[in-house]
Order: C-alpha cells, then structure tokens, then sequence
C-alpha cells in the first residue's frame, strides 16, 4: 500500500496543524492515500488533550518576549517542545486498510526513531511504559531523544513524533518534558558531540534526517502490518475511547477518538507521551 511522503520544510505549527486535519479528512473520504509529513517548526510548546498547565514552567511572559505560543492539541500526552533543529513526523494512516494494530503502529515509529539514531551512530531503544526513542535506557539516567504523541479519529492517525537531531536542547527548561520534572533531553548532536556550526540547528540537517526517518517507518509499517491480531491488558496514563473493532491495547501518548460502529464504553484518563 502507497505512503506518499511529504517535506514541509520549515513551517510554523498551525499551518503544519491544519494540514493535517485536511489529510485526516480526505482520508476519511477515500480521496487521498496514507500520508506521511515531515516538518520542522519554529519555537511552540504544545499540550495533550489532557496536558496539565502546570508542565509549561516559563511564565507568559517570558514566553511572549521570546515569541514562542502554547497550543492545546488533539493528541495524547503532556506538554511537548517543537523548535528549530527538530524532525517532526505526522503520520496520517487509515490502519484499518493496512491491517494494524494501533500498538504495533506505535512501535513501527519508535523503531523508525531507533534506526536514524543508529544510521548516525547513536545507540537508542523504546523504553517500556514510556513513549518514544531513548538513549541508555538501562543506566541510571536515561535520555529522551524523540517524543511520541498520537491521536486517532476515525480509524486514522495523526499527529505523530518529533526526533532531536540538533535541537536547542537549553529550551526544554521552558517545561516539564513529558509532565516529567528533571528528565534528561538529549539529541544527536548532543550525542555525537558535534561542534560549531554542526551542532546548530539547520533545515538542510532536518532534512536529511526526515528522508532517513521516511525510509525506516516504511519499512517498520510493512513489519506491522504482519504482526499477529491479538489483545493485551491496557496500558497505563491512556485516553481510549470506543473504535470499530476489537484492536491491541491503548498505548501511552494515544488519544483514541470513537469510529462509526462503538465496541464499548471507554473511560478518558490523562495520557503520557510526546514530551519530548
């Protein structure tokens, strides 16, 4: 099945938003294959469904002098930063066509955050209970590099991830990643220790690493689409709501949106991801 991919290049969040509620929509219809965009943005902090204010720790003015907006989204999980350096990747996918769970979904995006770390030399992996690509998840002091935070209406993904590659990591003290009061953010550059103009954040950079990310999730969705069917306990700190069928367990950083046939009554609970 066809993933058309899409570069935006640098574009400012709302436009970037309301791109994808049009894709969501011609999706629906039928009018446009499964879509993947890729973006980077300007300085924005953005908020889950359920996000609690608190996590955003500058204060409005501060974030009025250096230009930077809040803006509560759809998707699941807490409050995120979105800036210059970053790779952030929308994934508009209709899963029931191609077969996949939602749970396997999230894991083809963590695994494709996994592969551009290692294509650039940075060992990284999903951490259990928690959202999107780390790095030393078994040391003392894991670090986040990539965030996830989905939301699902209609039997179709949007919103999707943000990898650092080299990301101004000093403004993640403007909040509470992933509602998460000292967690460490780290990006490739970070990683690699790279210096001068290298370390500084660059489009032509993002770029690159999103045509690498579009390369990878390709072929992590088409794993997925061959996972076998099957139902698990629900993870904790998910917003879920009824779907059109039975499907795996709500994944932390999913908010879940009813489809046309409910299966069941759900309960919305505060969900955890794309904090960064």
């Amino acid at each position: 099945m066809d993933l058309v991919v899409e570069w935006l290049g640098h574009l400012p969040y709302r436009e970037a938003w309301q791109r994808q509620r049009a894709l969501l929509a011609a999706r629906a219809a039928g009018a446009v294959p499964d879509t993947l965009l890729l973006v980077e943005h300007d300085a924005v902090l953005t908020l889950g469904r359920n996000a609690i204010d608190a996590h955003v720790l500058a204060s409005p003015a501060e974030l009025e002098d250096r230009g930077i907006e809040v803006i509560r989204v759809e998707r699941g999980g807490e409050v995120t930063y979105h800036g210059p350096g970053q790779l952030v990747a929308y994934p508009i996918v209709k899963l029931s066509e191609r077969g996949v769970l939602l749970r396997p979904f999230v894991r083809a995006l963590e695994l494709a955050m996994v592969d551009v770390a290692d294509a650039y030399g940075v060992t990284a992996a999903p951490r259990p209970g928690y959202p999107g690509a780390w790095v030393d998840v078994d040391g003392p002091r894991p670090r986040k590099l990539g965030a996830l935070g989905l939301r699902v209406e209609r039997g179709i993904t949007y919103h999707g991830i943000a990898l650092n590659i080299a990301t101004r990591l000093a403004d993640f003290d403007l909040i509470d990643p992933c509602g998460m009061a000292g967690l460490d953010v780290t990006s490739v550059a970070r990683e690699l220790g790279w210096q001068g103009p290298a370390a500084e954040p660059s489009t032509e950079v993002v770029g690159q690493a999103g045509r690498r990310f579009a390369a990878a999730f390709a072929r992590r969705l088409a794993d997925a689409e061959t996972e076998p069917r099957s139902r698990s306990a629900p993870e904790p700190g998910v917003a879920s709501a009824p779907e059109r069928r039975p499907t795996s367990a709500p994944e932390p950083g999913v908010a879940s949106a009813p489809g046309p046939a409910p299966r069941s009554t759900g309960v919305e609970q505060p969900a955890a991801g794309m904090g960064a």
